[in-house]
């Protein structure tokens, strides 16, 4: 397999596409969910809400915009490596968290969801030919290739896992006191 082309993507991407050096993207996407998995595997529930500052994200919903990420672009590879044609709609991942309801699904449900729709999008991905792998469509008004959305959900993926690493989980908040939680 070889990497997208800058023609295969939108400008946008450029970003995700930079977070995968690696030419061969199965192994990739089979790896990043035990990645995850650990990353966060120190997360305990109390802190599973934490925001980092006013308005961003918690760690669950970061967790359930990754699932929504890994839905629409598994669903456009799907539509794009069928041969569609037509324009597949984009998504405004603010809008989509404004009626999300991830914040009150514990973090492992959220990574099991995920994980389930990763191990999915990896068997669609196997059963791919390299016609269908360099095949072409439209999503959101943008060409694109059904190899540079294996590459985007990649770098998708590992953008978010550094954000976590960089902003949120060297700053949780310690476990509350319990002498304070029995007192109030």
């Amino acid at each position: 397999m070889n990497r997208p082309s800058e023609t295969e993507y939108a400008p946008y991407y450029q970003s995700y596409i930079d977070q995968v050096s690696e030419a061969d993207i199965l192994p990739v996407l089979r790896s990043q969910m035990d990645e995850l998995d650990v990353l966060l595997g120190r997360v305990e529930p109390h802190q599973e809400t934490y925001r980092y500052a006013e308005g961003k994200w918690s760690i669950r919903e970061i967790v359930g915009h990754l699932i929504d990420g890994e839905r629409v672009f598994g669903y456009r590879v799907f539509c794009i490596a069928r041969g569609e044609q037509q324009n597949l709609p984009g998504f405004d991942q603010d809008d989509y968290m404004l009626t999300a309801p991830y914040d009150r699904i514990d973090l492992e449900d959220l990574l099991s969801e995920l994980r389930l729709i990763r191990l999915g999008n990896l068997a669609m991905f196997r059963t791919l030919d390299e016609e269908s792998w360099s095949r072409r469509g439209v999503a959101n008004n943008n060409s694109v290739s059904v190899r540079a959305l294996a590459f985007i959900m990649a770098g998708h993926l590992r953008h978010h896992m550094n954000v976590l690493r960089e902003r949120y989980l060297n700053s949780l908040p310690a476990q509350p006191d319990s002498t304070e939680a029995s007192a109030s």
